[in-house]
């Protein structure tokens, strides 16, 4: 079982944006998962009533369950309380201090035949990247992510029905889709 920790705190009016820009790939993906019989889900501390809210506005399919105020984000650090907060908490195999009291991961449990239930691997912040299906595309094109120049690098997320028609702009870095193309053919004549 994969669980993706999805920041959505039960005092959060929606979804941790980054979170849902993560979450917009998860249906294309779970019927691939389940034909090798592994089941994705993502859990937040949020009432179900608003995870099912949000899900409908966002017009995702995956299953998503509520761990409410249990300990299991707290279990998997990705959940902190107040107190915590006031100093440093572990998260990302470190301590350090964090601003909110959600973080992103994803944990990943095996049962074995006679139903023992393994802990197998975890993940954290910038370790998700690798699911993020938008990103590895990015990654392909000539200038990346272009988020060298933004406040922080996901600054340009937006949940997917809050972006207005036009794309975001960056400065000019010098590269133009002509040049990119015009590189890309004398790349192989060297």
């Amino acid at each position: 079982m994969l669980i993706y920790h999805f920041m959505y705190g039960t005092d959060w009016n929606e979804g941790c944006k980054n979170c849902s820009f993560w979450a917009d790939s998860f249906d294309g993906i779970t019927a691939h998962l389940k034909h090798r019989d592994v089941t994705m889900i993502a859990v937040s501390r949020a009432p179900y009533s608003k995870l099912k809210t949000f899900k409908e506005r966002m017009g995702w399919r995956f299953k998503w369950v509520s761990s409410g105020t249990s300990d299991f984000g707290h279990d998997f650090y990705v959940s902190f309380t107040p107190e915590e907060m006031k100093r440093t908490v572990f998260y990302n195999y470190e301590y350090r201090k964090f601003p909110l009291s959600e973080a992103p991961g994803i944990s990943v449990f095996y049962k074995d035949d006679v139903g023992a239930i393994f802990h197998t691997y975890s993940c954290y912040g910038r370790g998700l990247d690798a699911v993020n299906g938008a990103y590895q595309l990015l990654d392909l094109v000539p200038r990346g992510r272009n988020e060298a120049y933004l406040p922080h690098p996901m600054s340009w997320v937006r949940h997917h029905d809050k972006y207005d028609d036009a794309p975001f702009e960056a400065p000019d870095l010098g590269v133009s889709a002509r040049g990119a193309s015009m590189a890309a053919r004398n790349a192989g004549k060297s």
